[in-house]
């Protein structure tokens, strides 16, 4: 009787680990995502995030948030030994919640899997369901923890403009470690999650007192809310179109090289390209710069509100 074949995942892992030992790939070097290995072996998501998950726990290979999945600085001596599965009546509601969370950190929101989050736990594929109804229930969880990573001080700065800038840093933070975060609450449809709710509270507690009607409280809040995940979007944004076009921020930008010629020889936009051609070397659109360019202008414009309605106040 001919032997069977080794399931897909093994053969990637096999491959994955041969490059590795043959120096291919070196520490520190990005492997194959997700969606790469998807792409290049024919096999669907949860079979590439299950290689992945084995070489990680074989020691081979860590996640370095944002940047993917890299080869382990010192691979193990035996790193072709698989370890126990760990036993499943160890698995908690926690624990897959931050398994689940590892992966979106590392891969994005959209490697997330409950198949991926077993692979990645070591257990069966149906394990996850007895904590988690599915997806949808799982990353609502994952929100709610990530937003509870962020604690207020007990000692309160004073006035409204210094507790609303530490609300802005605070999230800026949360969604810089959790890039997915930005994705999966609406400004329009709020998620009414616990850890969110003591964001809100924070700030609104923070406009009380001077004099601001409900509307205008809620309306200073929401701006200040959706300035820091306005910008914060484009975080996991990036992550995605470079994994859909495999091409660098860089790398794309120069392959619209010739559309940024043929509107400039257009004519129609003399003061885009007077200005971009101002730039010499070209914009470079970093978003940390851009949280903390616009911060300042936000509150002074919030500062006009607060401070007119406040001296109306005492009128």
């Amino acid at each position: 009787m001919a032997p069977q074949p080794d399931p897909p995942y093994v053969r990637i892992v096999t491959e994955i680990r041969r490059r590795i030992a043959d120096a291919e790939l070196e520490p520190g070097d990005r492997v194959p995502s997700t969606r790469r290995i998807a792409r290049e072996w024919g096999v669907a998501l949860a079979t590439a995030t299950k290689a992945l998950t084995v070489l990680r726990q074989e020691g081979l290979v860590r996640a370095e948030p944002r940047v993917g999945t890299v080869v382990a600085e010192t691979p193990p001596a035996r790193a072709g030994r698989r370890p126990a599965v760990e036993p499943e009546r160890e698995l908690t509601r926690e624990r897959v919640v931050r398994a689940a969370i590892a992966i979106a950190d590392a891969e994005g929101l959209a490697a997330l899997s409950m198949r991926g989050v077993a692979a990645k736990l070591g257990v069966s594929a149906m394990s996850p369901y007895r904590h988690v109804s599915g997806k949808d229930d799982l990353v609502m969880l994952m929100a709610d923890a990530a937003y509870g990573e962020g604690a207020y001080p007990a000692d309160v700065p004073p006035g409204w403009r210094p507790r609303l800038e530490l609300s802005a840093r605070l999230l800026w933070a949360l969604y810089r470690r959790h890039p997915w975060l930005a994705q999966i609450t609406p400004l329009t449809r709020p998620l009414l999650l616990p850890n969110l709710m003591t964001h809100a509270e924070w700030a609104l507690d923070a406009l009380d007192g001077y004099g601001l009607d409900p509307e205008t409280m809620m309306n200073l809040h929401v701006l200040v809310y959706s300035y820091v995940q306005g910008i914060a979007a484009n975080l996991e944004r990036e992550a995605q179109a470079e994994a859909a076009t495999g091409l660098s921020e860089e790398q794309w930008m120069d392959s619209q090289e010739p559309a940024l010629a043929a509107l400039a020889a257009s004519g129609d936009y003399p003061t885009f390209v007077r200005v971009t051609r101002a730039l010499g070397g070209g914009y470079d659109l970093r978003l940390d710069e851009l949280f903390e360019f616009g911060l300042q202008p936000m509150l002074d414009g919030l500062a006009v509100v607060v401070e007119s309605r406040a001296a109306s106040g005492t009128d």
